[in-house]
């Protein structure tokens, strides 16, 4: 193996591969053969660095000098600044936005200080594609040591002593899922990983299986030891191209070297993973509907009992985890569960990995300790809020979440104060909005999510929500009325009692949680038929002010439906009724002589 004296990092995840670092990474090797380098500098193509906002990043070991927004044309200037005289490209540095210094270091930067990385301690580290790479960070070690072991129940206990509940959302402990599933007898079970992530701007699990596919895959075996199982399933969206190849090539790694297959480390013990490929069904993220998908049946959930523990996949008992729970396993074994439960809240031990987005600067995916506040993710590893705007409110849990206000800031974020909140923890999507935003119009987008991807199952679901969108469109469309803001709250409410599955169940949470918070708005739309923020069309009204208005005519030559008369050099007016509310006269004026009410 060749002994390189530097190493170029480069994010290879989905996001930076949109920015074509990919053209980065070929641009690099070609430069460096033709300089005669090739010998004593490694190109690596690694997972995501999760700093997405600041992409494509390449990183240079081993001083671990971090570069952002690196395109195809730095490459030759890197390579001779860098690695043959040995000197910073200062124009690709961070800028600390706080003293406008350049900072070289991630360690350095606040979008990486308050982090803590377990699930994604590999992700933009190693090469996915390169198992020696991840034994070389003690890859399969937790997986020798519970085989040398020999003891499933010892294993579970380990688990279950770490306090990992499970990263789906759900929150349920990993340790006593899997002790359930290990009493239940049969001539086969499966371990099934559920990579059907599918929350609006969610892309956790998407990002540690394209950074560090071998973590789920060791993590699945020892699963699978520890209950009985040697099947084992791996339910990911066709929609994840990325992670699916890298899985894939992972799977066929493991094989090679005796980590799947038969007699695994010569333990007596058998397993082995296949893929299995979803539609990109919201509702396949619930286990039940997940299993009938995989089965080849319709995705729909069932009522449980009996859980997946007792009949699962074809009626065998089956344990179902996401992708992040499992990238947690084989830490635990390695460090310990002592050291994992030191991590976290009483009730909610280790991290959550979230991925941050909407009027944030920092978006990316980060990893931080359960307790930190809602304040440190936004305001420091976030960088508060694009174009110094005042925050409003954050989702949290996606559309099966709540948005939480300023005043929820300071709370630690576990399972169960979000809970509390109104919100919830959901798989880690964590989006932040300004005030701007019409919190209306918002729980209006989560719902219409929640209506289309509805299996349509129960009734509660499928029709109770549909009438819930009606109610809101009346509401941001500048006709709704006091008696459609109560069947809001009492419809909400019965179908949170009796919908059948979690999808359903959870669905109106936007809806009541934006009407606890931002009660004022809804009646705003209601009452004075007026958006405070400005955003649902239709109550918008563009109006000219004459003491402002120097009759340039510039508007009425772009409003496209003829609503705005005057003479020149004098103040125009706009009539109402012929609006349509384009804004057109509004981008036009160059005198600030047009507000909007």
């Amino acid at each position: 193996m060749a002994n390189y004296k530097y190493h170029i990092l480069i994010c290879g995840g989905t996001g930076c591969r949109a920015s074509k670092s990919e053209d980065i990474s070929e641009n690099f090797k070609r430069i460096l053969v033709e300089k005669g380098l090739d010998k004593e500098v490694q190109v690596v193509e690694t997972g995501c660095f999760g700093f997405c906002e600041k992409g494509p990043i390449v990183k240079m070991l081993p001083d671990n000098t971090f570069y952002v927004q690196v395109t195809s044309d730095n490459c030759e200037e890197i390579i001779n600044e860098h690695i043959v005289k040995g000197r910073k490209v200062k124009h690709l540095l961070y800028i600390d936005p706080d003293n406008k210094h350049e900072v070289s270091d991630s360690k350095h930067m606040n979008f990486y200080k308050k982090q803590l990385r377990i699930a994604l301690r590999n992700c933009g580290f190693i090469d996915p594609e390169n198992i020696d790479e991840y034994i070389a960070r003690e890859g399969y070690a937790a997986l020798a040591s519970v085989l040398e072991q020999n003891d499933p129940a010892a294993a579970i206990d380990t688990i279950k002593k770490s306090g990992l509940r499970g990263r789906g959302g759900g929150g349920f402990p990993t340790g006593l899922k899997w002790e359930i599933a290990s009493k239940n007898h049969a001539d086969q079970k499966y371990m099934i990983c559920n990579a059907d992530e599918g929350d609006p701007g969610a892309f956790m699990d998407r990002s540690i299986l394209e950074g560090d596919p071998h973590s789920v895959i060791e993590a699945m075996t020892i699963g699978g030891f520890c209950i009985g199982a040697t099947k084992g399933l791996v339910y990911i969206r066709a929609e994840y191209p990325l992670a699916i190849k890298r899985l894939e090539i992972a799977i066929n790694q493991a094989r090679e070297y005796g980590l799947l297959g038969k007699n695994i480390l010569d333990s007596g013990f058998d397993f082995d993973l296949e893929l299995r490929y979803g539609a990109g069904a919201f509702v396949c993220g619930e286990e039940t509907a997940l299993i009938h998908s995989m089965e080849g049946l319709r995705g729909e959930p069932t009522f449980k009992p009996p859980f997946p523990a007792q009949e699962g996949y074809l009626k065998k008992p089956s344990n179902v985890n996401n992708v992040e729970t499992f990238a947690n396993i084989p830490v635990i074994f390695n460090k310990g569960w002592e050291w994992f439960s030191s991590i976290g809240t009483e009730k909610s031990k280790g991290t959550k990995v979230f991925a941050l987005a909407g009027q944030i600067n920092n978006v990316g995916l980060i990893e931080v300790p359960m307790g930190i506040t809602l304040r440190e993710v936004i305001f420091e590893i976030g960088g508060g809020i694009k174009n110094d705007k005042k925050f409003k409110a954050v989702q949290t849990g996606g559309p099966s979440g709540g948005c939480l206000t300023e005043s929820f800031l300071d709370t630690p974020i576990d399972y169960d104060n979000l809970l509390a909140a109104g919100s919830m923890m959901g798989s880690g999507g964590m989006i932040v909005m300004d005030e701007t935003s019409c919190m209306p119009a918002v729980a209006r987008f989560y719902l219409d999510f929640t209506v289309e991807e509805s299996c349509g199952k129960c009734t509660p679901c499928r029709v109770g929500n549909k009438r819930l969108c009606e109610i809101l469109d009346k509401i941001i469309g500048g006709k709704g009325t006091m008696e459609d803001l109560e069947i809001l709250k009492n419809l909400s409410q019965v179908i949170k009692d009796t919908a059948l599955c979690g999808l359903g169940q959870t669905s109106p949470n936007p809806i009541l949680s934006t009407i606890d918070h931002f009660w004022d708005e809804y009646i705003a739309h209601v009452s004075e038929k007026r958006c405070p923020a400005g955003q649902c069309k239709a109550m918008k009204r563009y109006i000219i002010l004459s003491d402002t208005c120097i009759g340039c005519t510039a508007c009425a030559r772009a409003c496209p439906v003829g609503a705005i008369s005057g003479e020149r050099k004098s103040a125009h007016t706009i009539n109402q009724d012929l609006c349509i509310k384009c804004g057109s006269c509004y981008d036009k004026c160059k005198f600030n002589a047009i507000s909007i009410n």
